[in-house]
């Protein structure tokens, strides 16, 4: 693993940012796993403004989402797709037939299960997989307990995902109890991982995948099999290190 340290949420973003930018200059047909909640924000805020005064183009770039939730349709304003579009799809030249997310509100979440993973392998793969970590561990919205041999699947929320994505919703009663979420497998099979931590809630989380021993118990420690793995890190979230 390659650890960055960075001093704030800011300087994290702006690193990820320069860190993606130079991806996709380097390979325009670079296929990018994209992570959705506020650790990613400003990272995506540095890419629009890079794209405005650097025009970095997107037009040959084709991104996967981690996951969805069950029951929100791609247009209702809490939904992964959605916040894709207003964070940063709209704001940059990708073609919006080349953004995949899983379709929450598909009639057959298993079959939307099994689609997405197959699409995924029919596009070769992810080059650069983009993640943050919950202060639980989980990486896209694999549990605590998810097995390491997962694809995509159907996910139970904890209570404390739950109330950590709150915030996003009028109240705790409507955040959805389900999700799609790429498993952790299909996770594994990126050929590099881009981790974004910041904060002190994430410290534990940080702290536990860096120096714990390798269990599904922590999702997220299941990186340290990975052979490329880069860590952007702030000194907030690397204080319990």
């Amino acid at each position: 693993m390659n650890l960055i340290e960075v001093k704030d949420y800011e300087e994290m973003s702006a690193k990820a940012a320069e860190y993606l930018v130079n991806k996709v200059r380097n390979s325009p047909k670079i296929t990018l796993g994209m992570a959705t909640g506020g650790t990613p924000e400003g990272t995506y805020r540095q890419l629009i403004e890079d794209h405005r005064e650097n025009h970095t183009s997107y037009q040959h770039v084709t991104t996967f989402n981690l996951d969805e939730y069950v029951g929100l349709s791609g247009d209702h304003p809490n939904s992964y797709r959605y916040f894709m579009n207003k964070k940063l799809f709209d704001h940059i030249d990708i073609q919006k037939s080349n953004t995949y997310v899983p379709r929450g509100d598909a009639r057959d979440i298993q079959k939307e299960c099994l689609d997405y993973e197959k699409l995924l392998e029919e596009k070769g793969g992810i080059d650069l997989q983009l993640l943050g970590i919950g202060s639980n561990g989980h990486i896209g919205f694999n549990e605590p307990g998810a097995s390491f041999d997962s694809k995509t699947h159907l996910v139970t929320l904890t209570p404390s995902t739950r109330e950590a994505n709150a915030r996003y919703f009028s109240s705790l009663e409507e955040v959805p109890t389900q999700a799609i979420s790429m498993g952790i497998s299909t996770i594994m099979k990126a050929k590099e991982i881009l981790l974004l931590v910041s904060g002190e809630k994430k410290s534990k989380a940080l702290a536990q995948l860096l120096n714990g021993e390798i269990t599904e118990n922590n999702p997220a420690s299941v990186l340290k099999n990975h052979p490329n793995v880069t860590i952007i890190a702030d000194y907030k979230a690397l204080a319990a290190k």
